[in-house]
């Protein structure tokens, strides 16, 4: 059976994000193959024919993940400094993300796994958080303030996972967020001559 043009791609990024779902939840050192593989509703064989390796796998999964959260960033309706930064907090740091890593960003699930994966994957997930951190200070206007925002919204959404109670979740999120708008908001009003 023939295939159309650009099938097996659009194939891998069907499986990305089925997989995504998989790992966000589970862990990338506690799925195998094969649970990534029945997560997409394919074969280990069928797997290994999009990656060639889990860490190839994974690997893509960094470029992807990263790559979508800069077009969010860049589709951010707002021109203002202050209204940008409120509604990527509010998009980011909420409930729904505490609770649905599945459907979140994978650095706060991921980050302690990337750490301890080979040189090659922590290579690539550092160029992928470059150009994050790039839009970031483009749009914040400072580079510290760049790095700080990242660090701050992944680990208020990791901390507060870790939390049972609801109430505590929701005072690590608007603590993190009131945080940020302060000191973004300062750093902008220094760079103003």
């Amino acid at each position: 059976m023939r295939y159309q043009p650009g099938h097996k791609e659009e194939k891998r990024k069907a499986l990305l994000k089925a997989t995504a779902r998989k790992v966000k939840i589970s862990g990338f050192a506690a799925t195998g193959v094969d649970a990534l593989a029945q997560a997409a509703g394919m074969t280990s064989g069928a797997f290994y024919s999009h990656f060639g390796s889990k860490s190839d796998w994974l690997k893509a999964l960094i470029e992807s993940e990263l790559a979508a959260s800069r077009e969010m960033w860049a589709g951010n309706p707002h021109d203002t400094a202050e209204d940008w930064l409120r509604f990527e907090l509010d998009r980011y740091l909420n409930l729904a993300h505490v609770k649905h890593p599945e459907a979140g960003c994978a650095v706060p699930g991921l980050a302690a796994e990337i750490a301890r994966a080979d040189n090659s994957v922590r290579a690539l997930y550092q160029e992928e958080m470059r150009k994050g951190h790039a839009v970031l200070a483009q749009r914040l206007g400072d580079d510290d303030a760049a790095w700080a925002m990242i660090a701050q919204l992944v680990g208020a959404i990791h901390i507060a996972r870790a939390m049972p109670d609801e109430a505590m979740q929701q005072v690590v999120i608007e603590a993190s967020k009131r945080f940020l708008q302060d000191a973004v908001m300062r750093l902008a009003a220094k760079a103003q001559p």
